[in-house]
C-alpha cells in the first residue's frame, strides 16, 4: 500500500543518477532509497565493476580462497585509517550488527550489550534487540534479553550499568538517522567510550547509515576522535547496486574469529560480486567528497528559509552533510507532506520510529539544479499542507 501511495499508482521502471523513471512515463526525483542510493543510481563507475567481475566469477566455491575479499577488506581498512584492520562481511546492515555484538560477547563472555534509547539497528533478533521500537518487538520480548538501553543525554550512564552488569559493549549511532536525524553529543559518547574501555567492554558505532561522507565524514565516530573499537558500514557501501555491508574492527573484537573462522560464518559472506564493488565504491566516494560539501551547504539554506517562512508546518529541521529530517508539528502534518511531496515526484524517506519527521538523503552526485528542484517541492508541499491543514 505504501509503495503503491509514493508511487501514485505507478511503479518504479528503470533509474539513472539522481532519478527514477516510472511505468507511467514520470520522472522523479530521489532524495531517499533509505541512504543506499548515495552515488545515484546505476553509477558507470559502480556498474563497470559489477560487470568485471561479473564476467570473471560472480560467486565463489567457499572451498578455495577468492582474493576478493581481501582486496575489499585492505581498501576498507586503509580507507579508515588503519586503527581498525579486520573486516566481517554481510549482505545487509543488520549482518554487521550481529556479527559485531556476537563477536563482542563471545571475546568478553559476557551478555549484556548497552544501547541507546531512540536507536535503530536492525530487525533481526540481535539487531532488533537493540532497536528502541516497541512495536517492532511485539510479541518478541523473550528473545530479546541482554540489552539495557540509556538516555543520548546522559554521559553517567555507561558508568552505571558497568557498576552493576557484566557490559560486553557499547553500541551507538553517532547521529540517529530514523530516529529523525538526532545527532548525539560527542563529549557524551567520549565519556561512554572511557567508561566502557575501563571496564572492559568494546565500543561499536552503527554508520551504517551515516557514515560514507553521507554525514560528511568517512567515519563520523573517527573523525570525532572517539576510541571505537568497531565501525558499521552498509548501505551505500556497494555503490547503489549491490548490497554489501562490513563490521570493521581491532584484533581484539575479532579474535574468536581469529581463533576459530568458522565460529561465524554465512554462504554470501565476502561474496565476490559485493566485495569486488568496494575498492570503485570507495574511490568514486571520496572524488565526489567536495559536491557532498556544496550539496549539504545548500540543503542547510534552503530548509532553514523553509522552516522559516512556513513555521506553522515545520517545527524543525535538523541534520549533517546529506542526512536531514523535517520535523512536522504532527502526524498528519507529515502525512500530507509526504503527500504532496509523492504527488509532486521527490522521493523521501519516513522515519520509522518519528511519525513526525521525513527524512532527506540526496545522493552526492545531485547538480546544483536536483537541490534547487528538491527545495521547490518540499516549499511547495509544505505550503500545501499549511492550506489543508
Amino acid at each position: 500500500m505504501a509503495g503503491k501511495f509514493m508511487g501514485q499508482g505507478a511503479v518504479e521502471t528503470s533509474a539513472a543518477g539522481s532519478r527514477v523513471t516510472l511505468s507511467d512515463g514520470r520522472s522523479v526525483l530521489d532524495f531517499g532509497s533509505y541512504a543506499v542510493a548515495l552515488l545515484g543510481h546505476r553509477n558507470p563507475a559502480i556498474a563497470d565493476a559489477v560487470r568485471a567481475q561479473l564476467d570473471v566469477m560472480p560467486t565463489s566455491t567457499r572451498s578455495i580462497q577468492s582474493p576478493v575479499p581481501p582486496l575489499a577488506a585492505e581498501s576498507l581498512a586503509a580507507y579508515l585509517g588503519g586503527s581498525l584492520s579486520r573486516v566481517y562481511f554481510g549482505c545487509g546492515g543488520a549482518d554487521a550488527v550481529e556479527a559485531s555484538i556476537k563477536l563482542a560477547r563471545m571475546a568478553t563472555s559476557r551478555a549484556t550489550v548497552i544501547a541507546v534509547d531512540g536507536a535503530f539497528h536492525g530487525k533481526t533478533l540481535g539487531a532488533l534487540a537493540l532497536t528502541d521500537n516497541p512495536r517492532l518487538k511485539k510479541g518478541l520480548d523473550w528473545l530479546l534479553q541482554g540489552v539495557v538501553h540509556v538516555s543520548p543525554d546522559d554521559p553517567e550512564a555507561v558508568a552505571r550499568v558497568v557498576r552493576e552488569q557484566e557490559v560486553a559493549a557499547v553500541v551507538f549511532e553517532p547521529l540517529q538517522a530514523e530516529n529523525g536525524a538526532r545527532p548525539l553529543d560527542e563529549q557524551v559518547l567520549a565519556q561512554w567510550c572511557r567508561d566502557a574501555h575501563e571496564h572492559g567492554a568494546f565500543v561499536i558505532s552503527d554508520e551504517i547509515q551515516i557514515g560514507l561522507r553521507r554525514c560528511g565524514a568517512r567515519s563520523v565516530a573517527l573523525e570525532a576522535g572517539l576510541p571505537v573499537d568497531c565501525v558499521l558500514l552498509g548501505k551505500a557501501l556497494g555503490g547503489g547496486v549491490v548490497p554489501v555491508s562490513a563490521a570493521v574492527g581491532t584484533d581484539q573484537l575479532f579474535e574468536p574469529l581469529l581463533a576459530d573462522p568458522m565460529m561465524h560464518s554465512a554462504t554470501f559472506s565476502g561474496h565476490p560480486l559485493g566485495t569486488a564493488v568496494i575498492p570503485t565504491a570507495l574511490d568514486t566516494i571520496e572524488k565526489h567528497a567536495e559536491d557532498g560539501v556544496r550539496i549539504a551547504t545548500a540543503m542547510a539554506t534552503g530548509l532553514a528559509t523553509i522552516q522559516e517562512r512556513h513555521g506553522d508546518v515545520v517545527a524543525e529541521t535538523r541534520g549533517r552533510g546529506l542526512l536531514w529530517g523535517i520535523d512536522l508539528h504532527s502526524p498528519e502534518l507529515a502525512g500530507a507532506m509526504l503527500t504532496g511531496l509523492a504527488e509532486r515526484g521527490l522521493v523521501v524517506s519516513p522515519c520509522m520510529t518519528r511519525p513526525t519527521t521525513i527524512r532527506l538523503l540526496p545522493p552526492i552526485v545531485a547538480t546544483d539544479e536536483d537541490v534547487d528542484e528538491a527545495l521547490v517541492l518540499l516549499t511547495e508541499a509544505a505550503q500545501a499542507a499549511a492550506v489543508g491543514a
